[in-house]
């Protein structure tokens, strides 16, 4: 391996993986250094350059902790979650598209019966939600698991809003509730409302250098598992939104945007008395079987 140069270090790299380490770890390390060397020499990238993408990379790392991932941000922002998200769930037509995942997803989230209030006190108008989950024949799937998650009407998920005087987060507008024996499932929450990814660390100075705003549309977030099917992670999109077709993460697709519906005040579909306007909104979601293994 003496002597290398701009020509041949390519190939040194490649040679210097032992036969014996993992097929598809080699596969995707070689296409990696292949499309890393090639982006250099398409673009003669400086070596001021290269440091200041260390920079940006290391500061992504300093950045990120258990309740922000810039990583994932930066994955979103530039659409490998949603190319990585696409080649993974090819589905029939008929099933409910999935998107991106977000950084904002909580493990054992509070558990609710239908029919409960998962805002749990989050900032926001009342909002209604109730929907169906269904197989590809249109059979209702029972004691489906559907977590929820949402940010509140200022554009903040729970884990970014620690308890005043702790460190310790109130969950606020997520849950995991379980669809009934005719597949449907209804709780209350807030309406949903666009907001800005977090811009204040390195990925939100890249897209200010690139021209591009934060923002991401209206939202729900939906996890949906059932034996015998596939997961399904997704959004429902609020109609209407003005960064629709604009989505800083690209997660955007039109079979996932619904109507939210405004009602003056009167009474709820839980048939409690609103005292102010409220809204509903109702989606289905159909999902995929999932391959059995022979």
């Amino acid at each position: 391996m003496l002597n290398i140069n701009e020509d041949t270090i390519t190939q040194a790299v490649l040679a210097s993986m032992d036969d014996r380490c993992d097929a598809r770890l080699r596969t995707i390390i070689t296409s990696l250094v292949q499309n890393l060397h090639s982006f250099a020499r398409d673009v003669q990238l400086t070596e001021a350059e290269w440091f200041k993408a260390i920079q940006f990379l290391t500061e992504a790392g300093q950045i990120t902790d258990d309740k922000r991932q810039e990583f994932i941000l930066l994955s979103d922002t530039l659409g490998l979650s949603m190319l990585v998200m696409a080649q993974n769930n090819k589905k029939p037509t008929e099933c409910t598209e999935a998107t991106v995942f977000g950084p904002f997803y909580v493990e054992g989230a509070p558990e609710y019966e239908n029919g409960a209030d998962i805002a749990n006190g989050a900032r926001g108008e009342p909002c209604f939600v109730s929907g169906q989950v269904r197989g590809l024949g249109g059979t209702p799937v029972s004691n489906a698991q559907i977590d929820v998650w949402q940010s509140d009407e200022d554009g903040y998920y729970d884990v970014q809003r620690p308890s005043e005087g702790s460190a310790v987060v109130s969950h606020q507008a997520r849950g995991s509730l379980r669809s009934g024996p005719d597949g449907r499932f209804h709780f209350r929450s807030i309406l949903a409302e666009a907001y800005p990814i977090p811009h204040d660390g390195p990925v939100g100075r890249m897209l200010e250098a690139l021209g591009r705003h934060p923002w991401r549309p209206a939202h729900l977030h939906f996890m949906i598992k059932a034996p015998g099917y596939d997961t399904l992670i997704t959004h429902v999109f609020r109609d209407g939104d003005r960064y629709l077709n604009s989505d800083a993460v690209f997660g955007v697709r039109s079979t996932l945007i619904t109507d939210w519906v405004q009602h003056d005040a009167g009474l709820a579909p839980d048939g409690s008395k609103m005292e102010k306007p409220f809204y509903t909104v109702n989606y289905d979601f159909i999902l995929n079987p999932a391959e059995v293994s022979a």
